[in-house]
């Protein structure tokens, strides 16, 4: 029996695709998954060129037509907004590789909704500030040498900063489970910390792109989004069903920003739209741990079962 083909979008937001690991593993009982993955930037020659925001759209637009039409494609965070803007794009020119479902989770489709600390900078700060603040030039030791990035360490900086006592704790707690001898969670914590440690360079458009587009101009939830001179139409998508999945105390994409895209989506039938929000739930727990195994991902299973 053939199972159900997924296209797991990962986000290109400081960490590689591995942050998924536990996402991938459940979802692979019941359904054939792909991945996206990206390269480090500072591992790219300056020769290959640059990497935009558009680009992103384009290379899962290439996903879809590859692995379509018989396609659900899961978006994790960040690249909810360029995924919708790919199959938006398609729904627009009537392709006939649409997806048949698309999940969103927890990601900034319209930044001005229960705005987070993520958020805040963003608007407070003028576009300039992240030309000139945050943006570093690879070093000579790497293949992408003189390539102009945002850097991993930088992003990873912020993500402690955000939380900078519950990551105390964790280590605390590290350190008593060791004593106790309580391996498994001394495990656990080993695991999770290998993960959320191991970070990449953005390409600086791409970066800046994001930054002005999602969290500045508001580009998709006001309708202003142009790419290669083509408007970004979420009204357009008519056949392609919708699920939206946030976190109660998600404190990276607020609750509402995801579930906007129903409203973007004005022309999808009520019946082809869910929405289910995670009580107890942060930005991490959404797609990894035990309320991710237990309570969403037989959600999302069921979803892509009813619009097979």
């Amino acid at each position: 029996l053939k199972q159900p083909t997924v296209l797991l979008a990962a986000p290109l937001s400081g960490h590689h695709s591995t942050l998924l690991r536990d996402t991938v593993n459940v979802l692979l009982a019941d359904h054939d998954v792909y991945i996206t993955d990206w390269t480090d930037a500072r591992m790219v020659p300056e020769s290959e060129g640059a990497f935009h925001l558009h680009d992103y759209v384009f290379y899962i637009q290439d996903f879809i037509r590859l692995l379509g039409p018989d396609l659900h494609v899961i978006s994790v965070c960040q690249p909810t907004v360029p995924v919708l803007a790919a199959i938006s794009l398609m729904a627009s020119e009537k392709d006939p590789k649409l997806p048949k479902t698309m999940t969103m989770m927890g990601g900034p489709i319209d930044a001005r909704i229960s705005p987070t600390e993520v958020n805040d900078l963003a608007t407070e700060k003028p576009f300039s500030w992240f030309e000139n603040t945050v943006i570093y030039t690879v070093p000579s030791n790497y293949p992408g040498a003189g390539r102009k990035v945002y850097p991993g360490f930088l992003q990873h900086a912020g993500f402690v900063a955000m939380n900078p006592n519950r990551h105390a704790q964790s280590h605390w707690d590290f350190y008593m489970h060791l004593r106790q001898g309580d391996n498994e969670s001394a495990e656990n914590h080993r695991k999770f910390y290998d993960e959320y440690n191991a970070v990449l360079d953005m390409p600086v458009d791409y970066y800046l792109d994001t930054i002005k587009t999602v969290f500045q101009d508001f580009s998709l939830p006001l309708g202003t989004w142009k790419i290669d001179g083509k408007l970004v139409k979420p009204q357009d998508i008519k056949t392609v069903a919708l699920f939206t999945i946030e976190g109660e105390l998600d404190d990276i994409s607020g609750p509402g920003q995801t579930k906007v895209a129903h409203d973007l989506c004005a022309s999808l039938p009520t019946a082809m739209k869910q929405h289910f929000t995670a009580e107890k739930c942060g930005h991490y727990g959404i797609f990894s741990g035990r309320r991710w195994r237990e309570m969403i991902a037989p959600k999302i299973t069921e979803f892509i079962k009813a619009n097979a």
